[in-house]
């Protein structure tokens, strides 16, 4: 039924004009005594004005034992709020319970927390496409929904070179004005490590795989006999063992790849489960250094000219090939031939082919593989997956992938983690969890703990213990165990991720030569003193601060999906009340950046660098205080009002 068609049943008024017994009865609930014809606009008005009260929200987050900064920034902003007439209140959730509310039951009115970020732009998609403002994880949690800021999103997905650049910063410049979410800052990543057991940190991000890969052993390790080889004897483990401090147990309880409310940034998950292609980040380099060729094949992802102009004029990581050989695209852009490493095989000693690959790409696309009732596709790869249009096996070693966005989107794909078919296909069920209501669209696969993992990784499941520990243990038939392959492999015989509560403890077990590294990040307020320790030579021998860039950020998340929150200029008039400067100084203690665009600083355009003030939403106040009446003089610019209390007033 169109706006100017009504029920047969309805009186008709003057001139045709008629209003429905729906519109009658709503206005008769009102009070109101109204007439056809020159009152419709007067019903109108009515009957779709609700009452404007005073605006009270809840702002979601973690407490401190889950995450310090983020219970810190979200007082910070909840007294913030509260000076321009907002009532706030808080609620602290586990990181589970956290993730699960604002990534699976989007039940929230706003949130503050880290998103995971990534060292390419091509996450903002699937971050805030509308085609995704219903789905499950980090695809869109805000609901956000703009037709003309899709065409911005569709560009950058499908630009290529210089183009692909310039549609980045058009997109990035949107974001800015609209702030569907508030980027805060970047902090910064210290890590205490040990160099006496092993060298090497830093070659890889100790945030990815890559991090505890290709490692060399160092003097303690040189003789079993020496203290570092007793101690971890005395732990139990192998003199070669190297043992992690985690600041996070939920690796001890689930270790799902698919499962958004276990995971942050999969970096075990990553030992693992194997991926077509890694992305070489370092330390201290998102362009990271080339991993070694070998000598089997590498990716040709220059076969013309456009292609190395991609690489050249954009600041883009380039993948680098790891379960494939080798991977080469077509004239056109559009199509990958795909080639794997032969003889490899899943943990449990089943062969690795093009059909687990083939099988992979259509699971993270539907886990219910078309036979639930709706599509459940993986909350975590979803957007990844999506620029995927097809994938043909060509022989057991060889496929074709067909993309629907440029090559640094299609590659994009490759790295998500390669599934065992034998083990996931039966997990296409739907979910059936006693005594809890499961939502349509939730497969087995979604659900379950995934213990013990089956993977092809360099590292296979030993053991766990839940929150004490996770213990994985070398996986010698590794493709990088073979003599023609350079790529980092795996040194010590087992890795052991001891599970610790804070930073402070974590370190203390790397001083007292108990861990050899905290792969968490320290929280801030322990990392002062430590870089004070460094400085002045008072750390153990043989202990020293590994600094890493990050690519994760936090941010204050908004549900659009709610009124006023659905608003941008509300929204913009919360940023402007947000003092990030200060944030970074009195929450992360100076370390973090603050940031006006959620990416890395090699994608961010000039126009949306820092340069002590937002560029876009300026902070109105200064070094942390409010100026009240032209933060108020801001939200009535853009439509609000406040009562007589100065309270803020919003029509729901």
């Amino acid at each position: 039924m169109t706006g100017s068609e009504v029920p047969d049943d309805d009186d008709g008024g003057r001139d045709g004009s008629r209003v429905s017994r729906r519109a009658m009865l709503a206005a008769a609930g009102t009070g109101a005594a109204v007439s056809t014809s020159g009152c419709i606009r007067r019903v109108r008005s009515i009957v779709n004005r609700e009452d404007v009260d005073p605006l009270s929200l809840t702002i979601t987050t973690l407490p401190a034992d889950g995450d310090r900064e983020s219970i810190q920034l979200a007082r910070e902003i909840a007294a913030a709020l509260e000076t321009v007439g907002i009532d706030v209140s808080i609620e602290m959730r586990s990181n589970e319970e956290f993730l699960r509310a604002i990534l699976i039951n989007q039940e929230f009115d706003v949130y503050v927390g880290r998103h995971p970020g990534d060292t390419d732009p091509s996450y903002l998609y699937e971050a805030l496409h509308s085609r995704y403002a219903d789905e499950r994880g980090w695809q869109n949690p805000f609901g956000y929904a703009n037709l003309a800021f899709d065409e911005f999103l569709e560009a950058q997905r499908a630009a290529e070179g210089d183009d692909r650049q310039a549609a980045v910063q058009d997109t990035l410049e949107a974001l800015a004005v609209e702030q569907p979410f508030v980027p805060l800052c970047v902090p910064d990543e210290y890590r205490l490590v040990r160099t006496d057991r092993f060298t090497g940190w830093g070659d890889g991000h100790p945030a990815s795989q890559l991090g505890y890969l290709g490692l060399e052993r160092g003097p303690a390790l040189e003789s079993a006999d020496g203290a570092a080889g007793e101690a971890a004897a005395a732990d139990g483990d192998e003199p070669t063992a190297l043992r992690a401090a985690h600041v996070d147990a939920r690796p001890s309880q689930n270790l799902n790849p698919l499962s958004a409310e276990y995971r942050n940034r999969g970096t075990i998950i990553d030992l693992l489960y194997d991926s077509l292609a890694v992305t070489p980040v370092s330390s201290t380099d998102f362009d990271g250094a080339d991993l070694e060729d070998d000598d089997e094949t590498s990716a040709d992802t220059e076969d013309d000219g456009a292609a190395s102009d991609t690489d050249e004029a954009t600041p883009t990581t380039d993948l680098e090939p790891w379960l494939a050989a080798d991977w080469e695209w077509d004239e056109a852009g559009e199509t990958m031939t795909v080639e794997l490493r032969e003889n490899c095989r899943f943990h449990d000693d089943e062969p690795l082919t093009a059909d687990d690959i083939r099988f992979t790409y259509r699971f993270l696309a539907d886990t219910g593989l078309g036979e639930l009732e709706v599509d459940a596709p993986s909350p975590l790869y979803q957007g990844r997956v999506d620029a995927v249009e097809s994938v043909d096996r060509l022989d057991e070693y060889r496929l074709e992938i067909t993309v629907d966005a440029s090559r640094a989107v299609g590659e994009r794909a490759l790295t998500v983690p390669i599934l065992p078919k034998h083990i996931w296909k039966p997990r296409a069920a739907a979910a059936d969890v006693p005594g809890y209501r499961v939502a349509l669209g939730t497969s087995e696969a979604l659900v379950t703990n995934n213990v013990p993992p089956v993977g092809s990784g360099p590292y296979q499941f030993a053991t766990r213990s839940e929150r004490e520990h996770v213990t994985l243990e070398r996986f010698n038939d590794h493709f990088t165990t073979r003599d023609a392959v350079t790529l980092p492999g795996a040194t010590p015989d087992r890795i052991r991720f001891l599970i610790d509560p804070r930073s402070a403890s974590a370190i203390e077990r790397v001083e007292t030569n108990e861990a050899d590294i905290t792969s968490t990040a320290l929280e801030s307020y322990v990392v002062d003193d430590l870089l004070a320790d460094a400085e002045a030579g008072e750390l153990p021998e043989d202990v020293t601060v590994l600094e890493s860039k990050s690519w994760l950020f936090y941010h204050l998340g908004f549900n659009t999906r709610k009124a006023p929150f659905s608003n941008p200029r509300f929204r913009r008039c919360v940023a402007q009340v947000l003092d990030k400067q200060w944030f970074v100084e009195t929450v992360f203690d100076g370390h973090a950046r603050p940031i006006a665009a959620p990416v890395t600083e090699e994608w961010t355009p000039d126009s949306l660098r820092w340069g002590g003030e937002d560029p876009e939403t300026p902070f109105l106040g200064t070094d942390g205080e409010i100026d009240v009446a032209a933060a108020r003089e801001a939200f009535e610019a853009a439509g609000f009002s406040f009562d007589s209390e100065g309270r803020l007033r919003v029509r729901r």
